[in-house]
């Protein structure tokens, strides 16, 4: 309700969605929300409707696919049929597609089985390795700090603390309280 959010300088909190979009940045939201009864291909082409994105349309869905094979095996396939984990992969993808220089993820892992949560942080990482910057709300601490090169450690919405995942993790509360070491 307050505050300002900076992307390159700009404030993008009163910006209409599409604004922030062109802002080069995209979300990627809890519970996935893919459109169940559009294809793979479809679900990740609403990615690309910006105008530089779709000019590189081509290029980046096999960005999207290297990331993420299963999207090529299921191009066709509803994304209703696909299971959770494949839906959080076209979500990604979907959220790529846009060329996103900041990249929102929100619980990323909720709901998966351990294997894929596995495969979706992987992928995470390499998404921030590619130069993307990546912001991940996640309550799964351990995971979310292995990818992290900066955390926040929230508290009734407000930042509790603040630092490297090493920082955090050696902090006695932390550990104490959202680790429960």
């Amino acid at each position: 309700t307050a505050g300002e959010i900076l992307v390159a300088g700009t404030d993008v909190s009163r910006l209409a969605a599409h604004r922030v979009c062109a802002s080069g940045v995209a979300i990627v939201p809890e519970g996935r929300r893919v459109f169940a009864q559009m294809t793979v291909t479809d679900n990740l082409a609403l990615g690309a409707y910006r105008p530089a994105a779709r000019r590189e349309h081509r290029a980046t869905l096999a960005r999207v696919q290297a990331l993420f094979p299963r999207l090529a095996e299921r191009a066709g396939q509803l994304a209703g049929s696909l299971s959770g984990g494949e839906q959080q992969m076209v979500a990604i993808g979907r959220a790529l597609m846009a060329r996103p220089t900041l990249l929102l993820l929100d619980e990323p892992s909720l709901g998966l089985a351990p294997v894929v949560v596995d495969e979706v942080y992987a992928a995470i990482a390499a998404i921030a390795e590619s130069g993307v910057s990546v912001l991940v709300v996640e309550q799964d601490v351990p995971r979310a700090l292995a990818v992290s090169q900066r955390a926040y450690l929230l508290s009734e919405g407000r930042v509790a603390t603040t630092g490297t995942p090493a920082e955090l993790t050696d902090s006695a509360e932390v550990r104490r309280t959202v680790l429960g070491l």
